[in-house]
């Protein structure tokens, strides 16, 4: 009763119902509110602590800038129900919101426009690397029916880059969170997620060797062409086992083992590929059991799906199976 109560005191207030309904469409930072509202950092800080107190936002940090988003609905979150509940009570034909949407796209499109000048910039570089294996659509097609093979509610996409793997499955699942180590790839995918109208995806930066989840949180985790800039893939591999639920799968996406000496040279790989023997390895020391991979041959470069399984029965946390060892 008192967590419903907080709801309602922080909910009502003209400004703070606004940002709600603005943090249901998309992430935003204070700078952004600032320029939709109109209104002083102060004071719109000042309303984001109120609702992010109620639980009726989240708020994540990242570097020098917070984020903002309605909070995620999940056991106990009931707040965060409210909070959904609360926007779709707002008349589509408000004067006030209509505006507020008006300047949200401003955002939006300024944006966009910092997630183009950075393809751009790197766009000779990506193409060098995509031309040299299979056609990236069939890639794409075949990642796509290896996740969805079994029914996905939470998934976790580790290195999401531009984002590619929740535009790809998005539609079909709950929620999703990809994370990266670089701002500027998170720039381009909430770009792109924003674009396809898939609000339940979001983005983190975070070190894919330390996630920042709970034990036992998602029902799939992907690593799309990520596993070869590690330098410790093993432990990246058992982080992912560590998060994902009893039954959940791993899938991993990446080169067989190729002489490209270039792409260590120039692109900052630190694998030319894997051998099958080595992840099936690496699976098993996660506390996964290897699936059968998909090989879509290229020439030079073989791109391999490996998808892994956590028992369905398996009660011991990775964290606790480690602990054992």
């Amino acid at each position: 009763m008192e967590q419903l109560l907080m709801g309602l005191r922080a909910a009502a207030e003209s400004t703070r119902l606004r940002i709600l309904s603005l943090c249901a469409h998309v992430e935003l930072t204070v700078s952004d509110l600032v320029h939709v509202l109109g209104q002083s950092q102060p004071r719109v800080s000042r309303h984001l602590r109120l609702l992010v107190e109620a639980g009726l936002l989240e708020r994540h940090q990242e570097g020098n800038r917070a984020w903002y988003r309605l909070a995620e609905a999940r056991r106990g979150a009931h707040n965060a129900e409210f909070a959904r509940y609360l926007v779709d009570l707002i008349p589509e034909d408000d004067e006030i919101q209509a505006l507020d949407l008006s300047r949200l796209e401003e955002v939006k499109a300024e944006r966009a426009r910092v997630a183009s000048d950075y393809f751009r910039a790197n766009a000779d570089s990506w193409s060098e690397i995509r031309a040299l294996h299979v056609d990236p659509a069939k890639v794409d097609a075949a990642l796509r029916q290896v996740v969805l093979q079994r029914p996905v509610e939470r998934l976790l996409d580790i290195g999401t880059g531009t984002g590619r793997v929740l535009e790809l499955v998005g539609s079909e699942i709950k929620s999703a969170i990809g994370i990266d180590l670089s701002r500027e790839m998170l720039a381009v995918a909430r770009h792109n997620l924003d674009k396809d109208g898939l609000r339940h995806c979001r983005v983190r930066q975070a070190d894919m060797n330390q996630l920042p989840f709970a034990n036992n949180r998602f029902d799939a985790v992907t690593l799309h062409m990520v596993l070869h800039y590690s330098e410790r893939p093993a432990q990246v591999l058992s982080e992912a086992a560590r998060v994902l639920n009893p039954g959940g799968r791993v899938i991993v996406v990446d080169f067989a083992p190729h002489s490209m000496t270039v792409l260590l040279d120039q692109h900052s790989h630190r694998w030319p590929g894997f051998e099958e023997s080595v992840v099936k390895c690496w699976f098993s020391a996660a506390g996964l059991s290897p699936e059968e991979p998909l090989l879509l041959d290229g020439d030079p470069l073989t791109v391999v799906i490996w998808p892994a399984a956590r028992p369905a029965n398996d009660g011991v946390s990775v964290a606790a199976r480690s602990a054992v060892s």
